[in-house]
């Protein structure tokens, strides 16, 4: 081991973390939360290679350090510094957080979202063989192990847990999972107590989980348990757990006391067990003097200062505009482009729309090798619906494959996937499952590009059954209409189809927008509708419907009905419902129109304003519940765009949805969209 480098790389780390301090004293930094301690991590990095992916946690200093002390041209201080004091120019997140990652070092960022980031970490470790086998091209090089540092507080989460159990149940199967979880254990999660020993009881016998365990405070002896772990992973293609002792300095964060629940004796006897001590002895062991140890550590901190006084008044993030930049880049013509190939391939024949997403999945997954699809059940069964049916026996076991029963492990599977070169279509379910994995899209996929100024994407298409409305089935986990939590994540689309003379270009749209621009994007499929195939009497077959090849921009909607006397504005199971009102409306001589939005993020503002402005009454149509459904999102759309007319709205009930006949007690029905609107087309209109 090199002692020198790893005592550089700790030093500079110690140093930052005090200047950061100084920085926010004086006004001029913004992030606190440091690495002190557990500068032992620099270790971690002189151990592995500069290209093996690393998704680190906030107390990773001296193992960015020590990475970038291993590529010239490196530079480290300022990285970190301008994270410090959020200015532009910073090298990954361009002054919108302070994380560690690099580009150039492999050092994918994460934010500080407890162990949020284990799932991504064991899909890329799952995903990288996967590549491999399908002739993917991606960034990663051969051999590459992927490594995942976290705190022991974060050990405890269940994202942690389901994690690590997903990459043991992985290899359980005979697949590779080279990945190396470093546990860093100061005994704290902010003032909560770790019990001695529990981190080794709950992961040190685990079958399948290879265990080491290395005292920080020691690098001489924690250096051969770190380079065979590194070995093990690499060399086996294995998970291995190395549980690194470390201690936490300068309190959790700037504004926390931590005097209010440790004792001072305990505070002073933790500066024993300082890495940067132990790497200073072993120096001297090695024939450094205890001078020359100091001046290095004193030439570093005046390296650091000197450099934070150069930055100060650099450039700061200065528009909206700028900080959203990088959150949704959008190409529309290429993924136009895209998608009309994959159009040339589409079938003629009517269908229900559960076969025309089967349908359309299949020829994507024929054109583009990249293209993945898994979840629960989705591989042999084909889904509980059947929608993917058919679909591994075509492409194999290698591109649809069932998942564990485990939403943020599947999630976590596809944004691994994603850094790995392939184009995931993950199935959530039901929309119910999806509350269980929220933080894998809100806080992992969706930031992602936001953080790292769209050098790294997530290119996803989450396929979720939902909405209400199935017959003879269902309760609040199989009827749910819950998609304000969708609605609400900044940059990703929701594209929501109803019937199959649709849904096939919404879904090639979808598809190509995450292939060609890293698009996060929600295929919401309404359950009810996947089977239906009549609309206004028992065997007409005018549910069924032909996939013409037209283009779905996204956020763009879909006039389904042309009317002169009010506008209905609808999506998912109200369309079909909206065109059984109108039908009964037309008897009556009042001719409505009726508009599927077909996209939920981001809403077709232009298309609903010309629609209501064509008629000059307007009734929204909105499955979901009163309070957070995508109708308030259309009247607002509506008001603020200066819509002056007749306006009304009908909605389900703010509940969950009961088991069996009780539902129809809460969710909106054809009648209901009648009487609201026969009571719209008596007003007068403006």
């Amino acid at each position: 081991m090199d002692l020198e480098r790893l005592f550089t790389a700790q030093t500079t780390s110690r140093q930052l973390d005090l200047v950061a301090r100084e920085l926010q004293a004086r006004g001029l930094a913004y992030y606190t939360i440091g690495s002190a301690g557990h500068e032992s991590n620099a270790m971690i990095a002189l151990a592995t290679r500069v290209g093996d992916p690393a998704l680190l946690h906030y107390r990773s200093g001296g193992f960015y350090c020590a990475r970038a002390g291993l590529r010239p041209g490196s530079a480290p201080v300022r990285d970190v510094l301008q994270g410090l004091m959020c200015l532009a120019d910073e090298p990954i997140a361009g002054g919108r957080h302070k994380v560690f990652g690099h580009p150039e070092l492999a050092i994918i960022p994460q934010t500080s979202t407890i162990a949020s980031h284990l799932p991504r970490a064991v899909g890329l470790a799952i995903a990288l063989q996967r590549a491999d086998r399908l002739g993917v091209d991606h960034e990663w090089p051969d051999g590459a192990i992927v490594v995942c540092s976290f705190g022991d507080a974060s050990a405890n989460h269940s994202t942690a847990a389901g994690a690590i159990n997903t990459a043991i149940n992985t290899a359980y199967r005979g697949l590779p999972v080279p990945i190396l979880f470093v546990c860093e254990d100061n005994g704290l999660g902010i003032s909560v107590r770790t019990p001695a020993g529990w981190i080794e009881h709950a992961y040190g016998s685990r079958p399948g989980l290879d265990y080491l365990a290395a005292d920080g405070a020691d690098p001489v002896a924690a250096w051969p348990v770190i380079m065979d772990a590194v070995r093990r992973g690499r060399d086996h293609r294995r998970p291995v757990f190395l549980h690194l002792r470390t201690v936490r300095y300068l309190a959790h964060a700037g504004s926390d006391a931590e005097i209010g629940y440790r004792k001072p004796s305990e505070i002073e006897a933790a500066y024993d067990l300082d890495p940067l001590l132990g790497t200073a002895r072993a120096l001297i062991g090695a024939g450094a003097t205890a001078d020359q140890v100091l001046a290095t550590y004193d030439r570093i901190g005046a390296e650091v200062r000197a450099e934070a006084d150069r930055l100060a008044g650099s450039r700061p993030l200065t528009s909206a505009a700028e900080i959203i930049e990088p959150l949704a880049p959008r190409t529309p013509d290429r993924v136009a482009e895209l998608a009309a190939r994959w159009s040339q391939h589409r079938s003629d024949r009517p269908m229900t729309l559960a076969e025309s997403i089967n349908t359309t999945l299949s020829v994507i997954m024929e054109a583009d090798r990249r293209v993945i699809a898994f979840g629960e059940d989705v591989g042999v069964k084909g889904g509980v619906y059947g929608v993917t049916r058919g679909l591994a026996r075509r492409f194999g076991a290698a591109r649809v494959f069932d998942t564990i029963l485990d939403e943020q492990s599947i999630l976590g599977l596809a944004l691994g996937a994603g850094l790995a070169g392939l184009v995931p279509i993950p199935e959530i379910q039901y929309l119910a499952y999806l509350h269980n994995a929220e933080d894998q899209l809100r806080g992992e996929a969706a930031t992602l590009s936001f953080f790292s100024r769209g050098r790294w994407r997530n290119p996803l298409v989450i396929r979720i059954a939902g909405l209400a409305y199935q017959k003879g089935f269902g309760g609040h986990f199989h009827n749910d209409d819950a998609v304000a939590v969708l609605r609400d994540i900044p940059g990703i689309v929701v594209a929501c189809p109803s019937r199959a003379d649709d849904a096939p270009a919404l879904l090639r749209t979808c598809v190509a927008a995450a292939a060609t621009d890293g698009t996060v994007a929600v295929f919401l499929e309404p359950i009810a509708l996947y089977h239906t195939r009549d609309l206004h009497a028992d065997g007409d077959g005018g549910w069924l419907g032909v996939d013409h090849g037209e283009p779905a921009s996204i956020g763009r909607a879909r006039t389904v009905r042309t009317g002169t006397d009010l506008t209905m504005i609808t999506f998912g199971n109200g369309v079909p419902m909206s065109l059984r009102a109108a039908e009964s409306l037309a008897a009556q001589g009042i001719e409505a129109a009726v508009l599927d939005l077909r996209w939920l993020a981001p809403l077709p503002v232009p298309d609903l304003l010309a629609a209501a402005r064509d008629t000059g009454r307007v009734l929204v149509v909105d499955e979901t519940r009163h309070s957070g459904g995508v109708g308030e999102g259309v009247i607002t759309v509506l008001v603020e765009g200066g819509f002056t007319g007749s306006l009304a709205r009908v909605s389900s009930t703010d509940s969950f949805v009961p088991l069996g006949a009780a539902a129809r007690h809460v969710l909106l029905d054809t009648d209901e969209i009648i009487k609201a609107a026969t009571d719209l087309a008596g007003k007068e209109r403006s």
